[in-house]
């Protein structure tokens, strides 16, 4: 079964364009798991332009008091010594390892690997023994399913906007999701993932254990409501894995 997990960057990014507090993060999390949501992702950056480390916190406590368990916090980031210290200080379920430059305004490519074996197998070396799952994000290419492999890596994010855009066809990421379950490696995507492509992306490959999804369903979240909208995704992940 593929997990929803909803980003709410785009919330806090909303929220911060005032003083007044809100919309509040915490509160729109409510909507997300009310609605079905299994999951919530942050991904805070050094300029605290959307997610702030103090929502990582109340995030925190708010799912210590959610009734279901199994609802799941990823934290996103880049492995800075600041972000490291943040994941470990607070409960998540999940790391999600970045390669983004401080700068950039979202996520554009995966990983390195190769380049970056030596930094990258430290850090999750220090994650696990944080008792966190990891997962690595990358380009859809098999190579990186071998590497991610190699440096303890529980799972990897595979990178979706290329397929998003129709400049890499889904079969290039199946491949890869492939060599990765091969390794005992399992399966994360996310990034520009809407209603027009999940569908056909689960389809692609079933064995998906996690989509994180943001932008898209915030602006649908605007024209439905979180109810509506939750369902709609969840609706196309399961048209997806019936096929």
């Amino acid at each position: 079964m593929t997990k929803l997990s909803v980003n709410l960057n785009k919330v806090a990014l909303l929220r911060n364009q005032r003083d007044v507090g809100y919309p509040g993060v915490v509160e729109h999390a409510k909507f997300i798991l009310e609605a079905g949501g299994q999951g919530l992702t942050v991904h805070p950056r050094p300029d605290e332009r959307h997610i702030r480390r103090t929502d990582v916190a109340d995030i925190e406590e708010f799912l210590k008091t959610w009734d279901d368990k199994s609802i799941e916090f990823n934290i996103e980031g880049y492995p800075s010594d600041d972000f490291i210290a943040l994941v470990t200080k607070h409960d998540c379920h999940q790391v999600t390892l970045v390669p983004d430059d401080p700068n950039q305004r979202t996520s554009d490519h995966g990983w390195d690997i190769p380049k970056h074996h030596d930094r990258l197998k430290s850090v999750i070396e220090q994650l696990h023994a944080a008792n966190r799952r990891v997962s690595v994000f990358v380009d859809p290419d098999p190579a990186m399913a071998q590497a991610a492999h190699d440096i303890g890596a529980d799972r990897i994010e595979l990178y979706t906007g290329p397929y998003a855009e129709n400049e890499i066809d889904v079969s290039v990421y199946a491949e890869t999701a492939q060599a990765a379950l091969a390794l005992g490696v399992e399966i994360n995507a996310g990034h520009d993932l809407s209603l027009d492509n999940l569908t056909a992306f689960i389809k692609a490959i079933p064995e998906c254990a996690e989509v994180s999804i943001g932008h898209a369903i915030t602006a649908d979240a605007l024209r439905f409501g979180w109810d509506k909208a939750v369902k709609l995704y969840l609706n196309s992940i399961n048209a997806g894995l019936k096929n």
